[in-house]
Formats: structure tokens, sequence, C-alpha cells
């Protein structure tokens, strides 16, 4: 997604976050909600890729200190004709991976432990192609956005069903409270699943090696379950190259940010003839 679909991006939920203050507090409360939203959208564009990484305890690994992860890095940004993203591990055993930042030069990847250490290099490189790819295509800074605005709604449910108690306004309030988080879970879909098709592509085209992310894929997806990534929240799952929360039964799986991990495996190889 180019800056231009952010920028309308970044509208659309203002006039979101808009359209449920009104609902809770009238013209008062879609006063209030366009100031916050604004608010939102200045924090989400310069510090929100902070609060996330902060999150999920990652920690900034230098050349020496992570030399096989960091040159991996490094040679996919020169390969890619990117700026060299900061590198964090996120000390954490379940694998996964997810990229972040506001544009190609405020960008970092993570990975976590389990990941570098479960997967062969080849693997990595694979992952790291996918998150390269969401680097490029301004991903990083939509995903971010919707993650703050995802939390910010729920958080706005939260107050809805506390302090709308009485008033005109009480009923709206209560279908708010029921809309919300729904309206939440669609603002993530509307950006995922696609961008990950786009985001794997891109990943195969980089490494000229689509099995590697398509054997990573499936080791991904194998570890996730029964194992919950710690500190995963939905409002962060679609940031991620496997949802976390992929392994768990149930209605989290019907309203999934991500494709199948299975489709996604068999795009892959049906390129592997096409990049020979």
């Amino acid at each position: 997604m180019g800056r231009s679909k952010t920028f309308i991006l970044m509208t659309v939920l203002v006039l979101i976050f808009m359209f449920f203050g009104n609902m809770i507090g009238g013209e008062q409360g879609m006063k209030m909600a366009l100031f916050a939203g604004l608010g939102l959208n200045f924090f989400s564009y310069f510090f929100s890729d902070k609060l996330v990484l902060r999150q999920y305890k990652a920690v900034e690994v230098l050349p020496e200190q992570g030399p096989r992860f960091y040159q991996i890095v490094q040679r996919l940004a020169y390969n890619a004709n990117l700026p060299m993203p900061k590198v964090y591990i996120i000390p954490e055993d379940v694998p996964n991976a997810f990229a972040t930042g506001r544009n190609p030069k405020h960008a970092a990847v993570a990975a976590t432990q389990g990941l570098l250490k479960m997967l062969s290099e080849k693997e990595i490189e694979g992952v790291l192609a996918h998150e390269m790819s969401h680097i490029r295509h301004y991903d990083i800074l939509t995903g971010t956005i919707a993650a703050t605005f995802a939390g910010a709604i729920a958080n706005l449910a939260n107050f809805a069903r506390v302090g709308n108690s009485g008033g005109q306004h009480r009923g709206n309030g209560a279908l708010a409270v029921l809309l919300m988080p729904i309206a939440a879970v669609i603002i993530q879909m509307s950006i995922s699943r696609e961008r990950e098709y786009k985001a794997d592509e891109g990943a195969a085209r980089l490494t000229r090696h689509p099995e590697w992310l398509a054997s990573a894929l499936q080791k991904l997806e194998d570890a996730s379950k029964g194992n919950l990534l710690a500190n995963a929240t939905s409002q962060t799952s679609h940031m991620f190259i496997v949802n976390p929360f992929s392994g768990i039964p149930g209605l989290a799986r019907l309203f999934s940010t991500h494709p199948s991990t299975q489709d996604r495996i068999k795009r892959l190889r049906a390129m592997h003839g096409e990049l020979l």
C-alpha cells in the first residue's frame, strides 16, 4: 500500500472514530473523537512502532551480537535497494516475525529467538524477505496505524460499556459496544489478507527461491499449534508473518487477519517454475 492509500486509510479511521464518538456522546462526542483520532494518527505515525517493539520486549541487535541474523537482513536490504532497517530479537521461543516503522528509512525487523533457532538459514532469509517486502510496500505503516486504532476502538468500547449507562445516547452507546469490536477486526482484515499474498510474492522474487518461504511458513504454522506468543494481542496479530492465534480453535480462526497458510504455500510453490 503506497503513501496515498495510507493517507486515505488514516482519514477513514478518523471518520470511523468520529462515527462511534457520535453514537456514544452525540455532537460533543464526535468532536472529541475527531481530536482524539487526529492525535492517534500523529502518534501512530511517529511512535507506534516503538510501542509495539516495547510490547514484545524486542531487543535491538548490533552486527557483532547477532551476525547471522544481521547479515541476512543487510543482504536483503541491499538486494531490494532499501535502507538498512534496525534489527530486533524478541526473547520468545514461539517462532514468528514482523516489521514495523513509518517508512523504509525508519523501519525495523523483529524475529523471535524461537524462529532463529528453528529455521534454517535459507528459511530465515525467506521470512525476512517477506518482511522486507512489507517495508518496500509501506505495509509497515498501515499495519502499525491499524494496530493503534484497533486498540483505541477497543478502549472506546470499554468506555462506552462502563460510562454510558444513561442519557439520550444510551441506546446508541449499547449498539456501539456491539459494533466497535467488529469494526476493529474488519479494519485489520481489510488491509492484511491481500498484503500477505503480495509480501509472499515479493519475498519469492527477492530471493528467487519461493520454496524457502513456503518451507518456513509450514514450520511456523505447525509450531503455532498449542503455543501462544507471549504478550500477543488481537490488535497487533495482523503484523506478524503468521497469526499468533492461528493455533487456537474457535471463532478466532473465522476472523483471522491472515489468509490460510496452506493457500499461501500453494501460491508460493506455483511460482517455483516461473522463477527458475
